[in-house]
């Protein structure tokens, strides 16, 4: 199901899944019919816009777990700000993705959103586990426990949360651009699994994100 509420862009997207193969069950401008439709529709993944006209994109994203909570919804935003980001994460999003990606990101983001995988743009992946960085450095709550991580995982996520691109972290680590990339996608996966990356909710809520 595809939900945005520019006719052209939405038209455009549900086109390009179209012509990859996808089913496109439902199409809407608006938050509040997206969430009556889904139920009938039953749509595996959503590519939701966060900046609508009649609710915001989060609300429909909370909206949308509570009615199928097995569906994956893969944001789709002109903002690239940390607050955005982190509220979508914190509302259950599977992914955040820039408008600004071009057609074979953005295929390639909905096939993984499918699959499960966490997918973030690089830069915002920084944000997500900066966050985890952050947290591990605090005082776990009871009852509380971090995912555990690889050696080399915790070396690229230091990396990362410094704010270095993955091609810089790949020359530093003698490793490929593919291989960082995994990396990061592997840790956001554990967090994701997390319920639901419980660790970055803990850390809005501790005001660990300013």
């Amino acid at each position: 199901m595809v939900v945005d509420d520019h006719p052209m862009w939405r038209e455009g997207v549900a086109r390009d899944l179209t012509e990859a193969g996808y089913q496109v069950v439902a199409t809407t401008g608006e938050g509040r019919q997206a969430v009556r439709v889904a139920p009938a529709t039953r749509p595996d993944v959503v590519v939701l816009d966060l900046q609508l006209p009649d609710v915001s994109g989060v609300e429909v994203l909370r909206a949308l777990l509570a009615e199928l909570p097995g569906v994956r919804v893969l944001m789709l935003s002109a903002s690239g700000e940390q607050q955005d980001v982190l509220d979508a994460v914190k509302a259950g999003a599977t992914g955040y993705l820039l408008k600004s990606a071009g057609p074979a990101e953005f295929l390639d983001a909905v096939r993984r959103t499918a699959a499960g995988d966490a997918v973030f743009t690089p830069g915002l992946a920084g944000l997500v586990l900066g966050e985890y960085r952050r947290i591990a450095a605090a005082p776990a709550p009871p009852g509380d426990s971090l995912p555990r991580l690889t050696d080399r995982e915790t070396e690229v996520l230091r990396l990362v949360a410094k704010g270095m691109s993955y091609k810089q972290i790949a020359g530093r680590l003698g490793l490929s651009h593919r291989t960082v990339q995994n990396h990061v996608q592997n840790t956001l996966g554990k967090l994701q699994l997390h319920n639901r990356v419980e660790l970055t909710r803990y850390a809005i809520e501790q005001g660990l994100d300013g």
